[in-house]
């Protein structure tokens, strides 16, 4: 195990660019003392931990024409775009099962990243123990305007993207001198100013500090970008990210779009493994 720290973004279905990087880095057992997952990010985490290889991917994509797993329909009758039941109790549990025993012998730290509602914080609610902490990644993974807020132990939470996309000051906080980081937007990418301010407002009159991050989110990403940029010269991250956009949106059903994604995901942490070893060497 490196010791290392490993940022995972979330990005929705652009995820699976992550899920081919974390194949590939399975396939050479490379695993990390730290990890923070946010969002979508922190679902594709739980299954390299548990080093299921491929076991994500089939999350993803295996269900898509299910109404009950991402739909309106879902949406509609549970709150929630992604349904609950379905992922967090009858895939893992029954059509996908995953392995409990195995991530429990993970021997390093893992963090969901989620938002505190009331208090616009970023949390790093750390997974102990999968089948009960499995409500941090549901919070983590909870998308204002089609997903619930999410309460543990009496705090209100969503997508940890709104307050904290990429958590590279945290783990360099945690004492991580060396940080993998795998962004799911291309090269160059700049974020721009949500045009569904209007509608965030209107639903989250109780929690205002949801609106405060979404308004000022392009400024905040962009901002942990460019810090990014620094700890990439001093040495103190390695990034891993498409070189163009792939053109999939956060919500995407074309299995083809997916798989290729997948693969561009796979095909460039390949291409960065000689570099990302001399990096961890050094």
């Amino acid at each position: 195990m490196y010791q290392a720290g490993l940022i995972l973004e979330g990005g929705g279905t652009k995820g699976m660019f992550t899920c081919g990087v974390l194949d590939f880095f399975m396939d050479r057992g490379l695993l990390f003392s730290s990890c923070y997952g946010v969002s979508a990010g922190a679902c594709h985490m739980c299954s390299y931990l548990s080093g299921q290889r491929g076991r994500a991917y089939h999350v993803a994509v295996d269900y898509l024409e299910c109404r009950d797993y991402c739909s309106l329909h879902s949406l509609l009758f549970t709150g929630d775009l992604f349904n609950r039941s379905v992922c967090y109790d009858l895939i893992p549990h029954y059509l996908n099962p995953y392995d409990y025993r195995a991530y429990a012998r993970y021997e390093g730290k893992a963090y969901a990243v989620a938002t505190d509602i009331v208090s616009g914080e970023p949390a790093y609610l750390e997974l102990k123990d999968m089948e009960t902490d499995i409500e941090a990644v549901r919070a983590s993974s909870s998308l204002p305007l089609v997903s619930r807020n999410v309460k543990i132990g009496g705090r209100r939470y969503l997508d940890g993207g709104l307050s904290d996309s990429i958590p590279i000051a945290r783990s360099i906080r945690d004492g991580n001198r060396k940080n993998i980081v795998v962004l799911t937007k291309e090269t160059g990418y700049r974020k721009e100013r949500s045009g569904a301010l209007p509608l965030i407002r209107a639903a989250y009159l109780r929690y205002p500090k949801v609106y405060e991050l979404m308004k000022n989110r392009h400024i905040s990403y962009n901002r942990t970008l460019d810090y990014l940029k620094e700890q990439e010269r001093c040495g103190r991250a390695f990034v891993i990210q498409p070189e163009t956009a792939s053109g999939i949106g956060r919500i995407e059903k074309d299995k083809e779009k997916l798989t290729r994604l997948y693969e561009i995901g796979y095909q460039e942490a390949q291409r960065r493994y000689e570099a990302l070893m001399e990096y961890l060497k050094e």
